[in-house]
């Protein structure tokens, strides 16, 4: 459990195999437009991800190898609500390096078998999640157009367009995921959301090739 992991080039050697999974805490941040802060009585500060590293790095310091963001959307109609965290342009970046960061400054303990204790620095990865007919928000889309008993909004169905401009999204969001210094990116594709939603006969209705058989 101790030891440390080998991984990819990219992400390196992880310092142990303790891996905090991702959920949501309420730091994540919003995507309210400037413009918009005076009216919805929204303050700038609450755009920050400030709290959102100290988060993750006070988690390291206690050990954790890996750490997992809560679900951060790759576009507007992924929101889980209305103006809820995304990650789809530079500004957006910056406010995410200094999660990246803060983390990365931690160092955690390693204990290999038969050396010296060592360290490693501490590893965060970015979860991408589209919400899907889940969204509470008027701008919800899904496979087809049904509604989720959890929100008020019934999906707007994608088109064969609107899929594969939300493949594109899903793309650029780990393209700039990586920018921001991430060390990877996890894929929200269970528990019911947009990915899920593709998958499963009730939610996914299409004719079309993203619909139909599991082949699809």
């Amino acid at each position: 459990l101790f030891a440390p992991l080998p991984l990819s080039p990219a992400i390196g050697t992880l310092p142990n195999r303790v891996i905090m999974g991702s959920m949501h805490t309420g730091l994540e941040g919003h995507s309210i437009p400037s413009f918009l802060l005076p009216f919805l009585k929204a303050e700038e500060s609450h755009g920050s991800l400030h709290a959102l590293g100290e988060y993750f790095a006070e988690r390291a310091r206690g050990g954790a190898g890996l750490m997992v963001t809560g679900g951060i959307s790759p576009n507007r109609e992924g929101w889980l609500g209305p103006f809820a965290s995304k990650l789809t342009t530079r500004e957006e970046v910056d406010l995410h390096r200094e999660v990246t960061e803060t983390v990365h400054e931690v160092r955690v303990p390693t204990y290999a078998e038969g050396s010296k204790e060592g360290s490693e620095r501490a590893r965060i990865c970015m979860q991408i999640l589209h919400a899907g007919r889940y969204a509470a928000h008027p701008l919800a889309v899904s496979p087809s157009a049904t509604k989720s008993p959890i929100s008020p909004f019934q999906a707007r169905e994608l088109s064969l367009g609107g899929v594969q401009s939300t493949v594109a999204d899903f793309v650029n969001c780990a393209v700039l995921a990586k920018d921001a210094g991430y060390d990877g990116v996890e894929i929200m594709g269970s528990e019911g959301y947009l990915i899920n939603q593709f998958l499963v006969e009730r939610t996914n209705k299409r004719t079309d090739e993203y619909g139909g058989s599991f082949a699809n």
